[in-house]
């Protein structure tokens, strides 16, 4: 367990600012709004995940606004980072609902980013309650056995496992993708198999989200 850790904190960084992104007046208000949390060392902006976004985008029927959360994702200091990817998220969905009450919200995140998603959603943050879907991809959270888990990976846990059951209330809106092997979502031994999920996985994604928000 301490050596996974250790290869996962070994990892090239990128520091970027924490600055919460301005939410748009209610009158831009869209039928659903993305929040995007990237994976670490990524970037700023959606990360690998984006050409999701992208689909959901390209076939939807409704009026959708995006954005990306802004926080450092980076490894060595992975606990602060994750940490305020959740504050920062927190903030994010809570402005977001507040000035758009009627947007259903999605919410997207790889890696980190999906560590960062499901702790929103595990704390029932204020506005979690206008999330329609959610996809969490190489998710560090994972647990086994929940409802909700897609891949091959359903039966192990990840390097920081939440408790048992804490996001099985949102069960019905998120697809959480993870496969054996993944040294980060499910304690494999194989970094390759973290890295393809927005790719293996991207149609069903896609597919899932459009069918939750109401195409």
């Amino acid at each position: 367990m301490v050596s996974f850790k250790a290869s996962f904190l070994a990892l090239a960084v990128l520091a970027v600012s924490t600055t919460a992104q301005p939410i748009s007046a209610a009158a831009d208000c869209a039928a659903v709004h993305i929040i995007t949390a990237r994976a670490s060392t990524e970037a700023p902006g959606e990360g690998i995940i984006g050409s999701v976004v992208n689909d959901i985008v390209s076939g939807r029927k409704q009026t959708v606004t995006r954005e990306a959360i802004v926080y450092p994702a980076t490894l060595t200091d992975y606990a602060n980072s994750q940490s305020k990817g959740v504050t920062a998220t927190k903030a994010q969905l809570a402005a977001k609902t507040s000035a758009c009450p009627n947007t259903k919200i999605v919410l997207m995140g790889y890696s980190q980013g999906a560590h960062v998603s499901g702790d929103v959603l595990a704390a029932k943050a204020p506005g979690t309650a206008k999330v329609a879907a959610a996809i969490l991809m190489g998710d560090p959270g994972h647990v086994r056995g929940e409802s909700f888990q897609k891949g091959s990976a359903n039966l192990l846990n990840g390097l920081f496992p939440r408790a048992s059951g804490a996001l099985e209330p949102f069960a019905a809106q998120i697809n959480s993708f993870c496969d054996i092997g993944d040294p980060f979502c499910a304690l494999g031994l194989d970094t390759a198999t973290h890295l393809p999920y927005a790719t293996k996985y991207g149609s069903a994604a896609t597919k899932f989200v459009l069918g939750r928000i109401g195409g």
